[in-house]
């Protein structure tokens, strides 16, 4: 299978989890909060904030023509209307260094992470939170829009969608970091208190629709001042296969996750897909298991396959495709190297039958700070030791790069 000559091999970051030191941001106090769930606080994460052109030049080196880097709202915007001059000339650099080593960067303006002013004026389920983003990603792209082809408004613009289905389904006392995906397990431990209203808890009735009109207001925005610029949206997008009596159920819970979200989407240029796993739904929508799976560090089945399943679902969006992210948690290399081979292999597929995908991007670049989980999950190409920052190439990372110097699979 030969890519089409223009598709991109990427891998993603977010600045929360790899930049360090982001002091400003809701996460960060939320980390610091006396009795936090939180593993650990996310420090100097990878110190990429300041060794980006060495991480930019490595990927570089290894054969990726792409790189998916977040904008950090809380740097660019700390005080309410306060724009840091500091902050839009760092992200120019970061920018440039891209476009130097050869890489085409993709922008995420909003990655889980947001000024933690924004909380205390009621955060994702205010109706002044879409104006202030929109906003934001005007200031954003005036500045910098010109250096970037790509960009994506809202990381998971459904992510409450989902924690809100796992609060719904399991009590709380089930939530474990070993056990249930991000966000879930201080979801969890909160039902029937006040939830922070940060992004990935506003799992409110208004949490998704704020979200959706974050997304259309900052995508009308980013068009007025650069036209040129491709905006898009990710949604996390399970593989939802039904155990016997459960079909309904699995297609609400699809629908609820994606079907809900196309109003709102149909006028953009891409939709980005991120997929882990598959999620087996039982009836009344319980989550049903499977005995002898294999697990990865994050709780979830090891389960390549269902990029695949989900991708054909995605291209009824009628838009072109781009897996933003795609990845496994694992300190056995060998089965990263695997998952991307079936994932690639099914991707594939779906290309020869004429589905529009055109990127994929590894989650994630660096092992790097997995928010409530720490330092712990392992999804990176590529190692870092974090007494030293020196970074380490795995094979997995050799192994997707020369797919993508080939650009196709061997």
């Amino acid at each position: 299978m030969v890519f089409p000559d223009d598709f991109l091999w990427g891998t993603a970051t977010a600045g929360h989890q790899v930049e360090g030191n982001n002091v400003a941001s809701d996460f960060w106090a939320l980390e610091h909060t006396p009795g936090s769930r939180f593993a650990e606080p996310s420090g100097d994460a990878c110190d990429h904030y300041r060794l980006y052109r060495e991480d930019i030049a490595l990927l570089r080196d290894l054969g990726f023509t792409s790189y998916r880097f977040s904008i950090e709202w809380s740097r660019v915007e700390p005080e309410p209307g306060i724009v840091s001059r500091a902050a839009i000339e760092h992200y120019r650099d970061v920018l440039n260094a891209c476009h130097e080593l050869g890489v085409t960067p993709m922008v995420t303006l909003h990655h889980f992470t947001s000024p933690k002013w924004l909380p205390e004026l009621g955060g994702w389920e205010s109706e002044e939170t879409p104006d202030r983003f929109a906003a934001y990603c005007r200031v954003v792209m005036a500045e910098l829009g010109s250096l970037i082809p790509y960009v994506v408004t809202i990381n998971e613009a459904n992510i409450a969608c989902l924690t809100r289905r796992m609060i719904k389904n399991l009590p709380a006392e089930n939530f474990s970091a070993e056990q249930v995906p991000v966000g879930a397990d201080i979801a969890g431990a909160l039902v029937g208190a006040d939830l922070p209203k940060v992004f990935l808890f506003a799992v409110g009735e208004a949490g998704p629709e704020i979200a959706k009109r974050a997304h259309v207001q900052a995508r009308e925005a980013i068009r007025e001042v650069s036209p040129s610029t491709k905006v898009g949206v990710t949604l996390a997008l399970q593989d939802y296969q039904p155990a016997p009596g459960a079909e309904e159920a699995a297609l609400e819970q699809w629908s609820e996750n994606f079907d809900d979200f196309l109003p709102s989407i149909t006028d953009d240029d891409f939709l980005g897909v991120q997929n882990y796993t598959r999620a087996l739904v039982g009836p009344g929508h319980a989550p049903a298991t499977r005995e002898g799976v294999e697990l990865t560090q994050m709780g979830y089945e090891f389960y390549p396959r269902a990029l695949e399943n989900v991708l054909r679902r995605a291209a009824t969006a009628g838009l072109p495709l781009i897996v933003t992210e795609n990845g496994v948690a694992t300190t056995d290399d060998t089965r990263r190297v695997e998952f991307v081979r079936e994932a690639t292999e099914g991707l594939a597929r779906c290309l020869a039958d004429g589905i529009d995908v055109r990127g994929y991007f590894y989650w994630s670049a660096l092992d790097n700070y997995e928010w409530m989980f720490g330092y712990r999950p392992k999804f990176g190409l590529i190692a870092v030791d974090r007494a030293t920052q020196r970074r380490t190439v795995k094979d997995s990372a050799r192994f997707l790069g020369a797919i993508a110097k080939r650009n196709s699979l061997s």
